[in-house]
């Protein structure tokens, strides 16, 4: 029986049908030169144009391309999960099939990867923003970059690319947890932070995406800021809820000061809610924390 690979490569492609081809014969060359065995899992979340025919079609040429078709439309993050549980590969790499990432680059996410056995991902950290609404996008990416970094005490160069090599049974166990649109990768990045597997940066180029966009730049946005907070909760719920009761707790307790020399031994209702609502999120917090504790996969 022959050793199955060493990477695979999961490949979401949702309306693709003019880059697919680009994309699958780029990566299969850098692979094929790179000495690594491996297999292209090009996933079809149920394209509405040719994108399927066209990966049929790439089939016989490619040995290590493995064609899977969805029936449904389930999203780039259930295309990933899936593609990521059917690996056979020790490392797993994730990209886009719209030519924007620079895919020819894989080799070196791995070999990255292979050198520093300390190091459970390698994330591509794109150096430029080629996206449309740059007005919104920039300063909505960098405010919650910053937050993420905020919460898990970690520089993060890329939150959200979609170009990673990371070692498979590492990932696991978070699999579960990744939601079905975009804010999989950040779901996947800080999955890993929380937990302390270190993860390192790659400077990439990131090219103008050939076609329409499929990021919706406020509501994916709001998606992101919202995972980033479900993950620290998940993993880390003191770091969310504790400033919050502190910082009730505090004011309650100024303005209580306050009231007793303005109006002695009287304390208004807001007084005391501000004071009891601290006391009640830092029970939350304490409770929260209890239960991340006690978790198997924590």
């Amino acid at each position: 029986m022959s050793a199955g690979p060493y990477v695979t490569i999961v490949l979401p492609c949702y309306n693709e049908e003019r880059n697919v081809v680009a994309e699958v014969e780029r990566i299969c060359a850098a692979m094929d030169g790179s000495g690594y065995s491996y297999e292209l899992v090009a996933i079809d979340d149920s394209s509405t144009d040719s994108t399927l025919a066209r990966l049929r079609e790439l089939e016989p040429r490619f040995p290590a391309l493995h064609v899977v078709a969805f029936p449904h439309n389930g999203g780039s993050g259930t295309a990933r999960r899936i593609g990521t549980q059917q690996a056979r590969g020790e490392v797993v790499v994730w990209t886009d099939a719209d030519l924007t990432y620079p895919n020819d680059r894989i080799p070196e996410l791995v070999k990255l990867l292979d050198a520093d056995p300390y190091v459970d991902q390698v994330v591509g950290a794109r150096t430029s923003e080629q996206g449309t609404l740059k007005v919104v996008r920039v300063p909505a990416k960098w405010l919650i970059r910053k937050i993420a970094e905020r919460l898990t005490n970690t520089a993060i160069p890329d939150l959200n690319s979609g170009l990673r090599a990371f070692r498979r049974d590492v990932a696991r166990p978070y699999l579960r947890l990744l939601p079905p649109g975009f804010s999989c990768v950040t779901t996947l990045t800080l999955a890993f932070l929380s937990n302390q597997h270190p993860v390192a940066y790659l400077p990439i180029e990131y090219a103008k995406r050939s076609g329409a966009s499929k990021f919706h730049p406020l509501r994916d946005a709001y998606r992101y800021l919202l995972q980033v907070f479900r993950m620290v909760m998940y993993f880390n719920p003191l770091k969310v809820l504790m400033p919050v009761a502190l910082w009730l707790v505090a004011v309650g307790l100024l303005k209580g000061g306050y009231d007793m020399v303005v109006h002695p031994f009287y304390f208004p209702t807001n007084t005391v809610l501000l004071f009891l609502t601290g006391l009640i999120v830092g029970a939350i917090a304490l409770l929260a924390d209890l239960i991340v504790r006690s978790r198997s996969d924590g």
